[in-house]
């Protein structure tokens, strides 16, 4: 078995450290505690923290993509039941966790826009492809009317997940599910409900 590379466990002792304390709190010091590496080895690898993190929220989203991917799959499922079935699956991630972690991209969202240009425009990215697999999966209910055509596809995509991470948020300082359900409740009983709204 071939052995982990010091930047592979860097990453994944970043990957942790960071979703667990955020940005901020994730000092370089702790991150290379927490992969069992020399000091001064980080600087070998990544040429700031900046980048460091742009890495690993890079890797944080090939995470969600494949949930995105297994969720939305076309299986016979009509689309706003695979929109539920997204939703649910990231429900039951967020309860493993006690309701108090999150979404890293969201939680970077909010911790560095302001302080990071580099890591802004990194989200801004990530946001862009993040929505397409909602956007096809909205036109596909939209084009059987299951789902509104009063707006566009991308822009209820765009509202899907500016909402959902909304709803996360209040889910941590709430420590309860009670916000995400509320979101499902309202979002699958009008925009993505049978009867489109006026």
């Amino acid at each position: 078995m071939a052995r982990q590379s010091l930047r592979e466990k860097l990453l994944d002792a970043g990957f942790q450290t960071i979703w667990g304390s955020g940005y901020a709190a994730a000092g370089v010091r702790d991150i290379v505690a927490a992969a069992d590496a020399r000091p001064g080895s980080f600087t070998n690898h990544f040429a700031s923290k900046e980048q460091f993190v742009g890495e690993v929220v890079d890797r944080y989203f090939a995470y969600v993509s494949g949930l995105v991917e297994t969720a939305l799959a076309q299986d016979g499922t009509p689309p706003v039941g695979r929109l539920r079935r997204y939703l649910d699956l990231i429900t039951s991630k967020l309860e493993a966790h006690d309701w108090a972690r999150g979404c890293m991209i969201g939680n970077l969202s909010l911790e560095t826009a302001v302080h990071s240009e580099p890591l802004r425009l990194r989200l801004v990215a990530i946001f862009e492809r993040w929505r397409q697999p909602f956007a096809a999966c909205i036109a596909e209910g939209q084009a059987t009317g299951d789902i509104t055509r009063a707006f566009d596809a991308e822009d209820l995509a765009d509202f899907l997940l500016s909402s959902w991470q909304g709803a996360m948020l209040r889910m941590k300082v709430e420590r309860s599910p009670e916000p995400l359900e509320r979101f499902k409740k309202i979002i699958f009983s009008t925009v993505f409900g049978k009867e489109p709204i006026p």
